[in-house]
């Protein structure tokens, strides 16, 4: 589908395999692993998306006359709404008792990856914002030709979310918690950074983790083998059962990202007894860690603290990281260092009457998320003048 200036098209892929790596990749960045054309590979060849997940590729590509593709975007045709990590189902549930069809609907996101990056795919440049405006007008055709509900674009930069408000899609916000390195050269530099009774916890943990004889290994690159991935996937699945009923993601996933690019892979295993009870997956971003997933066989007494939080941490002060970013939701992640930010969602919907219904919905949902950063902000465990007892 050509843009109005005739100076760009823009087709839809039923598969990531369908653009060259390279092209894509050169869309995306190299800053947010998962946005490379491997991870999203990985999960289309794994069957983590696509057949019957409920999560169809039809991703965008912008290409020049000539062929050059100069803008992408990572687009699924959705006939639910799980693993998004933005909740819409009440507005399916309402949309559906006043007669209409919410599903099936459009979906741009990393599935299942609740972290904030681009998702209008453009190399820099002065060319990028006609791609972009271009990527917009293609992803509302798309979804008049699709004839589905509605588009969602979750977790975009904010510039993105601004564009597109710009463009009349309504705008939402939300809340994660991330951890900035304020230049710590060690763990207890951070612990300085935190009021005495923070600090006191947070050394109770990691001093109890210790003395229970459980070994943490973190792990990249060429450390990775095979095993740690069956045992880490076993843990996935075991916890996601519990919380969910079931896992996303497949066995052949994970291993596939540990072949293919095992050196944006931090994963964090715990052994008790010479045998692996624990895991924790981080990805690696320029100047970024990406927390994603945990999972254990049994109930280990502040080891998810230890390896979700702390081993993150450490790694990120170890290679100079600017950033840990710990997922979604999770309060508790305050009191060790985590702090909110705001994270947004964009959503154009083709019926008039139930957008206007949901722009009065978000307006309010818009100030109770600042109230909540206000309220928040006053649980910080960072010191505020003299608090330098141990």
């Amino acid at each position: 589908m050509p843009d109005a200036g005739g100076a760009i098209s823009v087709k839809v892929l039923t598969g990531i395999a369908e653009v060259e790596p390279a092209a894509w990749d050169a869309c995306a960045g190299g800053d947010n692993p998962f946005l490379c054309h491997a991870f999203l590979l990985a999960l289309e060849e794994s069957g983590s998306v696509g057949g019957r997940s409920g999560w169809q590729p039809a991703h965008l590509v912008a290409e020049t006359p000539d062929g050059r593709v100069v803008g992408a975007v990572p687009l699924y045709a959705k006939g639910h709404s799980y693993g998004e990590y933005v909740f819409d189902h009440s507005w399916a549930n309402a949309y559906e008792r006043a007669g209409g069809r919410y599903y099936p609907k459009l979906q741009v996101a990393v599935p299942f990856t609740p972290v904030p990056g681009p998702r209008l795919l453009v190399p820099p440049g002065d060319g990028a914002v006609p791609v972009r405006h271009a990527l917009v007008r293609a992803m509302e055709e798309v979804a008049r030709r699709f004839d589905v509900s509605s588009v969602h674009v979750t977790f975009p930069t904010e510039p993105e979310w601004r564009l597109l408000g710009e463009e009349g899609w309504l705008q939402r916000t939300g809340v994660q918690y991330h951890w900035d390195n304020h230049g710590y050269a060690t763990f207890d530099d951070f612990l300085g950074a935190l009021n005495a009774r923070k600090r006191k916890a947070i050394r109770k943990e990691r001093r109890e983790v210790a003395e229970s004889g459980v070994r943490l290994h973190t792990l990249t690159g060429d450390e990775l083998k095979q095993e740690h991935w069956d045992a880490f996937h076993r843990f996935y699945m075991d916890t996601a059962d519990r919380k969910w009923g079931g896992g996303y993601l497949k066995r052949s996933f994970f291993h596939r990202i540990g072949a293919t690019m095992a050196d944006r892979v931090v994963l964090v295993m715990c052994e008790d007894g010479g045998e692996w009870v624990a895991g924790a997956l981080n990805l690696l971003g320029t100047d970024t860690l990406y927390g994603r997933n945990w999972g254990s066989d049994g109930r280990y007494r502040f080891l998810h603290f230890e390896a979700c939080y702390y081993r993150a941490l450490d790694f990120a002060i170890a290679h100079g990281l600017k950033r840990v970013e710990a997922g979604a939701q999770g309060e508790h992640k305050i009191q060790r260092g985590y702090l909110p930010v705001r994270t947004y969602s964009a959503h154009w919907v083709r019926d008039p009457g139930f957008r206007e219904v949901l722009d009065r919905h978000l307006a309010g949902e818009r100030l109770a998320v600042e109230d909540e950063l206000c309220a928040i902000a006053d649980m910080s465990p960072y010191r505020q003048g003299d608090d330098s007892s141990q």
